[in-house]
């Protein structure tokens, strides 16, 4: 039986926040731990480099994975039910984190970047779990929960990280497997299911990979067409994404604590607007308008991170960044309310292939172009020179998704 949509919304909150918590907790400590590894000098730039270009392989590994499989995950969530799914992949990054706690070599870690790949579908399964407890016309603002414990999570994990990391480079990765198990036990003795039996589909394997989720999209020309424009927009978003720690070291010296800091006013941001702001902005708005405004943001925001000069300028510029976020949001909100109930699984299951597609290019790309324009080889020393990258992929992802939009749209 379906959840009744208040305490169903909730439960999802509270287990995608705890996930987030336990991603938040780890992302500074990341470059000192392969430095460590590695045996390097964490404060000669190329180190720095090497460290970047090797956090960006984990972040390939991760995505590779993840988007072979994301879409038989989805598919699985449509035939058996989200709560299985969910708690299957809650189990998987307890099992990453306890190989990061202990990996002796560079090696372990990418075992433990694949395990979670092959397991990871939190947010992808909370996407469609979203959508099956939610009326069409509330879809897009309870969206913006997610948002919300990304951004919850990202106050207080980050910070833990920083200030666990300082006690130990292996403890904050103990602290994420511990929390992990925990949200795994919460799911299974409260989270209830949200898929109707009447809704659910038979397994395809045709429709059951990641080339061919998204061909089966095509029979929505709308939200295909969105697909592709997403496209830039998420390898953009890896210029903040998969650089930030190394950047702001870069840039600003930053230590550990700074970097969780940071990060927490990165997630205060997305929490207040897309856990309050974005209710009120969507329907003020409309999703098309919020698409507008929020893409427009995120190409001002990468502009101004390229060129701040001082570390304080970051915290002003994260707000513009965050308020970027309703752009993603309305689009959401858009692509879910032409698909029918039975469909959702494999919309979010679409979305994560395309994540995860844009996982397997943007950390490479963003890191090797930090990496080169902050080594001796460059023509000029410009650490901002991913960020400026970010902002050209981002006009580029706004003028295909207006063309979408004006061409599918009435």
């Amino acid at each position: 039986m379906t959840p009744s949509r208040t305490p169903a919304l909730t439960f999802i909150f509270i287990t995608l926040l705890i996930d987030v918590i336990g991603l938040g907790v780890i992302i500074p400590i990341m470059p000192d731990l392969i430095m460590e590894l590695a045996g390097l000098d964490p404060k000669a730039s190329e180190s720095m480099g090497y460290a970047s270009k090797m956090g960006a392989w984990l972040l390939f590994a991760y995505a590779f994975i993840q988007f072979l499989l994301a879409p038989v995950i989805g598919a699985l969530s449509d035939r058996y039910g989200r709560r299985p799914v969910l708690l299957g992949s809650l189990i998987g990054f307890t099992i990453d984190y306890l190989f990061l706690s202990f990996a002796p070599t560079i090696a372990w870690l990418f075992v433990g970047r694949i395990v979670a790949g092959i397991m990871g579908a939190s947010f992808t399964t909370g996407g469609a779990y979203i959508a099956d407890i939610s009326a069409p016309e509330e879809r897009a603002k309870n969206f913006g929960l997610i948002g919300a414990a990304f951004g919850l999570g990202f106050i207080i994990g980050p910070v833990l990280g920083g200030f666990l990391g300082s006690a130990g480079l292996r403890v904050p990765f103990m602290f994420s497997a511990g929390l992990t198990f925990v949200n795994f036990l919460f799911g299974f003795f409260i989270l209830p299911e949200s898929l109707k039996p009447q809704n659910r589909r038979a397994f395809d394997w045709k429709r059951a990979n990641p080339i061919g989720t998204l061909i089966s999209l095509k029979r929505y020309p709308l939200i295909f067409g969105l697909m592709g424009s997403l496209t830039f927009l998420y390898i953009a978003s890896h210029a903040v994404q998969s650089n930030w720690t190394f950047y702001t070291k870069e840039k600003f010296g930053w230590d550990l604590k700074e970097v969780g800091i940071s990060l927490a006013v990165v997630g205060i941001a997305f929490a207040i607007i897309q856990g309050a702001l974005i209710r009120v902005i969507i329907p003020k708005l409309g999703q098309r308008r919020s698409v507008n405004v929020g893409m427009t943001l995120y190409f001002i925001s990468f502009i101004l991170y390229a060129f701040a000069t001082q570390g304080w300028m970051m915290y002003s510029i994260i707000v513009v960044y965050c308020l970027g976020s309703i752009a993603m949001t309305g689009l959401q909100g858009i692509m879910s309310g032409i698909v029918p109930p039975n469909e959702q699984g494999e919309l979010q299951g679409g979305f994560t292939s395309l994540m995860s597609i844009t996982a397997i290019i943007g950390p490479l790309l963003m890191s090797y172009v930090f990496s080169y324009f902050i080594s001796p080889e460059a023509p000029v020393y410009f650490p901002g020179s991913a960020m400026m990258l970010g902002a050209v992929l981002t006009l580029i992802s706004f003028v295909f998704i207006r063309l979408t939009l004006k061409k599918r749209m009435v």
